[in-house]
């Protein structure tokens, strides 16, 4: 990831390859930021054309050069009309600088704070939101290529201040590289094809982010998996040379009388849909659905940048879903960890099934908040379409606010139903409940049934990122392939605990 440093000196003092600044469409004027540069620094270019070309549209980037300066250029970005304008718009902006950057070949790019003068956002937040934007707008998987490729990343992105910063923007400055890291290590992780990410490689991950943050962490063989009578959980990887695991991390072991947040991400490193084999079309995206268990790893990272003194705890079950002599067949039945059957009608609803028992086990931590993620139901894609997550919730409002602190964050979340009366068509004639229900309201089938496995008493909210864990296209600052969706909304619900506790007071009635 490209380096964040701050530079503190007088304009005139200033050392980068260009300095970033925004503008808005139609507005008469350069932001008073801009304004000041310019007067002091290059006056002549006030009046330049290249200046009074700029159309400030949204995304789109300009460079005006100012030779003999100590900062060379700059590197114009538009926030499209004044009138609407938010944290999204300045992302887009900030990550279209970024690039331009790279496209000319810059090594230190200058951020200066007089940028964020006469926006609407307080100039921590635009700090924040901005460099964070620049940091994901700059990603690129290239672990596998063998030579280099053009163009070469910045070296830095240099954080330039008149003075120096208070702790609320030294705190944004901090959380953006936080925030930033954790997010491409769960893109580079969902990336990774699967050859290479198998259930062992991930787990191996897993520990190595442990032991850089001084958390503890446990990886279960099937065998001790087995001995906690996981059954649905294992029938998953029966049909795979690849062995489960299941990664348990916790950031505070000596605060065992402290009740964690828990977190549980749903790791199949390949979905080929077992025996229910999935089209070929496409088939090479399912590398993806790990994408929950790489937002968890993300978190992780993150909170331990951020030195987050709160208890986290991180479930990962992890395996591959594949067809073979050993594979689970439609109609078997597993008895889960809580001893309930299930009647397993769809292999490739496969992700339930880890789910169940993971979240099962997940209560013995006694959680203050319980939190699964997965890439879980096409249903979903259906329902919100590719860059819209689901949020059920077991308490009044829960839902509801996280979508509120994945707005603050450019997340977009949108709270479904959670309703009783749909169990029903989950009733099975020869276990329990069937893992998979009728066609229509698929999304919600599959969070009902993961409903049954929550601990009594105990706040949850899943989250169904099975849209935008994976882009298909480039867009702004997110690129083709994994995302690293949901870990900024993750974090944030660290972050805003006491928001979250006062939605769940009570549990909703049951309809």
């Amino acid at each position: 990831m490209v380096n964040l440093a701050v530079h503190i000196a007088p304009f005139a003092q200033w050392q980068a390859d260009a300095a970033v600044f925004f503008a808005f469409q139609k507005r008469g004027q350069e932001l008073p930021g801009l304004a000041r540069w310019l007067a002091a620094q290059a006056p002549e270019l006030a009046g330049s054309a290249g200046l009074a070309d700029f159309g400030a549209e949204a995304g789109q980037t300009a460079v005006i050069y100012a030779p003999g300066r100590s900062v060379p250029r700059l590197i114009l970005a538009g926030l499209g009309e004044g009138e609407g304008f938010g944290p999204e718009r300045l992302r887009t902006a900030a990550a279209a600088a970024a690039q331009k950057a790279r496209e000319l070949k810059l090594a230190r790019l200058g951020w200066p704070l007089a940028a964020f003068e006469g926006l609407t956002l307080p100039s921590a937040a635009a700090a924040e939101e901005s460099l964070t934007a620049a940091l994901l707008g700059l990603y690129e998987y290239t672990a596998l290529k063998t030579a280099p490729r053009e163009p070469e990343q910045p070296e830095a992105i240099l954080l330039l201040a008149e003075s120096p910063l208070s702790e609320e923007l030294e705190q944004a400055a901090a959380s953006a590289r936080a925030a930033a890291a954790g997010i491409y290590l769960a893109r580079d992780l969902v990336n990774a094809p699967a050859n290479l990410a198998t259930p062992s490689f991930l787990a191996k991950a897993a520990l190595e982010l442990a032991e850089r943050h001084g958390f503890q962490a446990e990886v279960l063989e099937p065998e001790q998996i087995r001995e906690l009578h996981m059954e649905a959980f294992l029938a998953v990887a029966k049909g795979s040379a690849e062995p489960a695991r299941l990664v348990v991390i916790d950031t505070r072991p000596q605060a065992a009388d402290e009740s964690p947040l828990v977190f549980v991400g749903k790791g199949v490193t390949f979905d080929t849909g077992g025996i229910s084999l999935k089209p070929p079309a496409g088939m090479e995206k399912m590398k993806g659905d790990m994408a929950g268990a790489a937002a968890v790893l993300g978190l992780l990272e993150a909170a331990g940048l951020s030195g987050l003194s709160r208890r986290i705890v991180a479930v990962l079950p992890l395996a591959e879903n594949m067809p073979g002599g050993h594979a689970t067949k439609p109609g078997d039945v597993v008895t889960t960890a809580l001893g309930k059957t299930v009647e397993i009608v769809n292999t490739d609803a496969e992700g339930r099934l880890l789910l169940c028992d993971a979240l099962s086990y997940a209560g013995s931590f006694k959680p203050a908040l319980l939190v699964d993620i997965a890439t879980l139901t096409g249903a979903c894609v259906v329902a919100l379409g590719p860059q819209v997550a689901g949020a059920f919730a077991n308490r009044p409002g829960l839902a509801e606010a996280v979508r509120t602190l994945g707005e603050t964050v450019g997340e977009r979340f949108w709270p479904l139903p959670l309703w009783d009366l749909y169990f029903e068509a989950l009733k099975s004639d020869v276990a329990d409940m069937k893992n998979v229900g009728p066609r229509e309201g698929g999304a919600v089938n599959a969070a009902l049934f993961l409903k049954q496995f929550v601990p009594d008493g105990v706040a949850w909210v899943h989250l169904d990122i099975a849209g935008p864990g994976f882009a298909d296209k480039k867009a702004g600052y997110v690129p083709a392939g994994g995302t690293g969706f949901a870990v900024r909304t993750l974090l944030a619900m660290v972050r805003n605990e006491p928001a979250l506790s006062a939605q769940d007071a009570c549990p909703p009635a049951a309809i």
